[in-house]
């Protein structure tokens, strides 16, 4: 088996475990407050990475990588699950999916622009065509417009694709366990006392329901699911690893109907066929790749 191969295998499982975070973060923030989620479950996240990095005997980044390293936390230890978190008290999972169903492409460029990836035309082609599926589908779904927590859930791709596409490229030298726990550790000096504060002014009473929904976030999709993102990543190259976040909205869909309960009709899986063809298109698709 190729590294790409493997990268793409690791990234798949990635996603899947990324797939359901929107479905536990609705679950979470329909009784905690969404900011207190949103950072909460990065100082969970936190402790498990400053255990594990002592496990390891981790060395200290450099100061280079410390910069790569603050870059990839203000990405996807703050921005997406600020951003997410705050959409999901407004909109259902399966909405949220959907919109993010642009982020391999926004991560796609971030790689390009930062660190030299050159995806072939034909690549482009069959990410922009990945793309539009399914923001034909969100506007379908939304009644032919966008709703005002879509500009959240945007502003959640940018800030995933600029963590995924720094912490992706940081993990080739130094490993993917180590580039989301130090950048988790990098952020708790931060995080804490906010975490403290807000649960202090909003109190921390919930159902266990909100609380099995917050611990997966936690644990899964801020700490475990990286393990094997950044890792294929790595292997993989951000561009073309980053098409199989086009399988994302659809697993999401099927964890939001079996999770939430929320509604899953057919045209759901003829979009889920559409985006599985676009992937298989992509992933013979050229990418020049440079090395760290």
């Amino acid at each position: 088996m190729t590294d790409e191969t493997k990268g793409m295998w690791l990234g798949l499982v990635g996603v899947a475990v990324f797939s359901l975070t929107l479905p536990f973060t609705r679950m979470a923030v329909a009784e905690l407050n969404p900011v207190f989620v949103a950072f909460g479950r990065a100082v969970v996240a936190a402790l498990c990475s400053i255990i594990l990095l002592w496990k390891l005997k981790a060395p200290l980044p450099t100061a280079a990588q410390w910069k790569a390293l603050a870059l990839t936390a203000l990405g996807v230890v703050v921005g997406f699950p600020l951003f997410s978190s705050v959409a999901m008290r407004y909109v259902p999972a399966a909405h949220g999916a959907i919109v993010l169903g642009i982020l391999p492409l926004a991560t796609a460029m971030f790689g390009a622009l930062r660190f030299g990836e050159r995806p072939s035309a034909g690549f482009w082609i069959a990410a922009v065509i990945g793309s539009i599926i399914v923001i034909v589908f969100a506007l379908s779904q939304g009644g032919g417009g966008l709703q005002p927590a879509d500009l959240a859930l945007l502003a959640a791709v940018v800030a995933a694709a600029m963590g995924y596409a720094e912490g992706g490229r940081l993990s080739q030298t130094m490993g993917g366990q180590q580039v989301i726990c130090w950048a988790l550790v990098l952020a708790l000096p931060i995080l804490l006392p906010i975490t403290i504060l807000l649960g202090w002014q909003y109190g921390v009473s919930a159902s266990p329901k909100a609380w099995l929904g917050f611990a997966y976030v936690s644990l899964f999709s801020m700490f475990i699911g990286f393990f094997f993102w950044y890792k294929g990543l790595a292997l993989g190259g951000i561009a073309r690893v980053g098409q199989v976040q086009l399988l994302q909205p659809f697993l999401t869909l099927l964890g939001a109907a079996l999770i939430l309960g929320e509604t899953l009709d057919s045209s759901n899986m003829l979009f889920a066929l559409a985006v599985l063809v676009v992937v298989a298109l992509g992933r013979k698709m050229a990418v020049r790749r440079q090395t760290a």
